[in-house]
């Protein structure tokens, strides 16, 4: 770390995909004169490559000393910086760069103008939140195959390679870190089937009209196991599992979770058909249930999922291809991040929480 004793030596890393903006040197300077503006060295400046998507450019950063990294891209560039900067002291400066912005809305922090979070990552106070790690199973041939001939389910997402048939190999278990959701059903097949082109062009549009061509999707069975409680098994659409809980557009997904609060979240969706799509909609609306439950919330420290059939997954917005099993455990204060200075949100939140 620099001295912050003396003015004009901290420094900080901007990590950025470039494929998020049309003009990549102006955004640089934008960065480059706001740091100056508030006492800060020339930043870092480090690209995002389809071949690196983060992880390597945090590193460096990291390696380098400096004093705060901030990714300027879309969620995924947030959850790899996030995931190596998880255990750290260095500090996470949230900037806007994508269509959903999640964690950063979900904190509160300014989503529409890049100017108004620079400001808040460079002169604002520091937080801890928790991150969630998770452990994903990858399916056999043989399953993925069963799924690929079931007449009743489309599988259009459906990606062989995601096959391990040796069931010794370690490649059959992956580990990952998200900040804000991950999910399996219909939410992963929605990620998948966004055209990137139609997302650059409408933002988070695009992922209502993949949403409406998935509505119809078939149903799975998981098991579900939450801490030491008994599990249960459901029929369901999509499992959401989260370190918060609110969408765009403001819907609260998960009205009870909160970034700092040391527990995770999940939902499980339930509908039949369009109408139970709308019954779904109501409870996740008003929050309260209309006719038979269509969306069941659990909330604890650890919650493991086993679907009977391989089923799409994604994190934080990114598809990562079929899993069985899933297995999220929340990691208390694992991440820094800056908010306006202060800011007492968190706190409040967690008041809220206790209270409620």
């Amino acid at each position: 770390m620099t001295d912050h004793t003396q003015p004009g030596v901290r420094r900080a890393a901007i990590i950025v995909n470039p494929t998020k903006f049309d003009d990549v040197p102006r955004v640089r300077r934008l960065v480059t004169e706001a740091c100056r503006r508030h006492g800060w060295a020339e930043p870092l400046w480090l690209e995002t490559t389809a071949e690196d998507t983060g992880a390597g450019q945090t590193r460096e950063a990291v390696e380098a000393g400096v004093d705060l990294v901030c990714p300027l891209g879309g969620d995924g560039t947030v959850r790899t910086v996030g995931e190596i900067l998880a255990g750290s002291d260095v500090p996470m400066g949230l900037l806007p760069g994508g269509t959903g912005n999640l964690l950063a809305r979900n904190l509160e922090l300014p989503v529409d103008s890049l100017d108004e979070a620079l400001t808040v990552a460079l002169t604002g106070q520091t937080i801890r939140i928790d991150t969630c790690r998770l452990d994903l199973v990858r399916p056999t041939t043989a399953q993925l195959a069963a799924r690929f001939d079931d007449e009743t389910d489309p599988a259009d997402t459906v990606d062989f390679s995601d096959a391990v048939d040796d069931r010794s190999d370690p490649a059959v278990r992956e580990t990952h870190t998200f900040l804000v959701m991950a999910g399996l059903g219909f939410d992963a097949e929605v990620m998948a089937g966004v055209p990137e082109k139609l997302k650059s062009k409408v933002g988070w549009l695009a992922y209502l009209v993949s949403g409406l061509r998935h509505l119809k999707g078939p149903q799975f069975t998981v098991a579900v196991k939450v801490d030491d409680e008994d599990p249960f098994r459901r029929r369901v659409r999509s499992v959401m599992v989260g370190n918060v809980g609110r969408l765009q557009g403001g819907m609260e997904l998960l009205p009870a979770a909160v970034a700092d609060d040391g527990s995770v979240d999940a939902v499980l969706l339930s509908p039949d058909g369009l109408v139970g799509w709308a019954g779904v909609l109501g409870q996740l609306v008003t929050r309260q249930r209309i006719g038979h439950s269509r969306v069941d919330h659990v909330q604890g420290r650890e919650v493991r999922v086993v679907s009977d059939k391989p089923v799409e997954l994604e994190m934080d917005g990114d598809t990562v291809g079929s899993a069985i099993a899933m297995r999220i455990v929340i990691e208390p204060g694992n991440l820094t991040v800056r908010v306006p200075a202060g800011s007492t949100r968190h706190i409040d939140a967690l008041a809220d929480t206790a209270a409620g």
